[in-house]
C-alpha cells in the first residue's frame, strides 16, 4: 500500500502533490489546465492518480474544449455515455451533471443520476479507465462528492477472504432510473448493457488488486455466479460494506474551478445526495477515458452478455 503522509513537490515541474486523507485522495497545485502541458507535467500527474486514485485541482477557469484537451494527455476521450442523447451542442464528449435534466427525467431534482456508491459505467465490458469531473454550477452548500480507495478495501480483507474473492465473478447490469416509457427509460432497456466481471481485478498500470463490486450496478442484477440469489445478495452486502468502509474515503467540497480526475478502476464514488431538496441547481461535467476488459486475478477476462465495447478517439 502507498504511503500517502507527505506533501511532495516535483523537483522537474514544480507541482505541489499534497495528500488528502489517510488512503486516498490528493490535491495538486502548480499546474494551468487551459494549455498545453510538458511531458513531465503529464507524466506527474498520471503518476499521482494512480499513487492517490482520486486527484483534485482547484482554480482552473476551463470549458468543454479545454477539457476534453487536458483529458486527451492521458487516453483516448470516448463519448460522452452510452446512452446519453443530449450533449453540449459541439462537444459529444461532454456528459452533463445536471439536477435540472433529473428533474426532467426523473420527476425530481437531485444531487446526482446515481445517488449511489458506483464506478462509473461497469455494466460495459470495457468500463471506463477514468473520468474528469469540472465544476460549472454550483449549491451554497452541499453537493459533494466522496471517492473510496477499493485497492485498500481489497488489501484490508483477511486473507481467507481475500482468496475466497479473488475467484468470483459478479453480474453488473444498467438500471433504468428514468420516468416510465421516457425517451432516456427505452433507450436504457434497449441498449441493455450487462456484462460479467471478477470480483477482484488487476489494475493493468500498477499491478493492484482492487475489489469490483460497484453497489450501483451489482445491486439490481444481485448475482453472483454459481451462487443463488440469497446467497450473492449476502456475500455482495459485506463487500460492498467493505468497500466503502468511512475510513478508505474522501469527501471533496466543490467550488468553481475544481476539477477531480479519478482512476474508475480502482475507486467507487457517491454523488451525496444532500442537496436535491434545496432550491438550488448543481451542473457538472464529466469525460471518461476509455477503458480495457477487466482481468481477474488469474488472468480470466470479464465475460459479455449484451452491449457492445465502448471505444473513444
Amino acid at each position: 500500500m502507498t504511503d500517502l503522509a507527505d506533501t511532495r513537490q516535483s523537483i522537474d515541474t514544480g507541482l505541489d502533490i499534497e495528500p488528502l486523507a489517510g488512503y486516498i485522495g490528493a490535491e495538486i497545485r502548480g499546474v494551468d489546465l487551459r494549455g498545453p502541458l510538458e511531458p513531465g507535467v503529464v507524466t506527474d500527474i498520471r503518476d499521482a492518480l494512480h499513487t492517490y486514485k482520486v486527484i483534485f485541482f482547484r482554480g482552473q477557469d476551463i470549458g468543454h474544449a479545454e477539457q476534453i484537451a487536458f483529458a486527451r494527455n492521458f487516453g483516448k476521450v470516448t463519448p460522452a455515455h452510452p446512452h446519453e442523447e443530449e450533449p453540449p451542442e459541439g462537444f459529444p464528449e461532454i456528459l452533463p451533471i445536471d439536477s435540472r435534466r433529473y428533474e426532467r427525467h426523473l420527476g425530481r431534482k437531485r444531487t446526482s443520476y446515481d445517488n449511489s456508491w458506483h464506478t462509473d459505467v461497469t455494466a460495459l465490458i470495457n468500463p471506463p479507465a477514468a473520468s474528469i469531473l469540472r465544476a460549472h454550477i454550483l449549491p451554497p452548500y452541499g453537493g459533494d462528492t466522496a471517492w473510496t480507495n477499493l485497492v485498500a478495501a481489497y488489501e484490508n480483507l483477511p486473507r481467507d477472504l481475500r482468496e475466497f474473492a479473488d475467484k468470483l465473478d459478479v453480474r453488473h447490469q444498467f438500471n433504468a432510473r428514468a420516468a416510465a416509457d421516457s425517451q432516456r427509460d427505452r433507450k436504457v432497456r434497449e441498449a441493455n448493457l450487462v456484462s460479467y466481471h471478477p470480483v477482484v481485478r488487476v489494475h493493468p498500470v500498477t499491478g493492484e488488486r482492487a475489489l469490483f463490486v460497484s453497489p450501483g450496478f451489482t445491486r439490481g442484477a444481485r448475482e453472483i455466479r454459481g451462487y443463488s440469489p440469497t446467497q450473492s445478495e449476502a456475500i455482495l452486502n459485506l463487500l460492498w460494506h467493505e468497500a466503502t468502509r468511512t475510513e478508505f474515503t474522501v469527501r471533496f467540497r466543490w467550488a468553481p474551478g475544481s476539477v477531480a480526475f479519478w482512476d474508475n478502476r480502482a475507486t467507487a464514488h457517491l454523488a451525496i445526495p444532500d442537496a436535491g431538496h434545496l432550491d438550488y441547481d448543481r451542473v457538472l461535467y464529466r469525460v471518461t477515458l476509455e477503458g480495457d476488459v477487466p482481468r481477474g486475478v488469474d488472468g480470466r477476462e470479464s465475460e459479455s452478455v449484451s452491449g457492445q465495447p465502448f471505444h473513444g478517439s
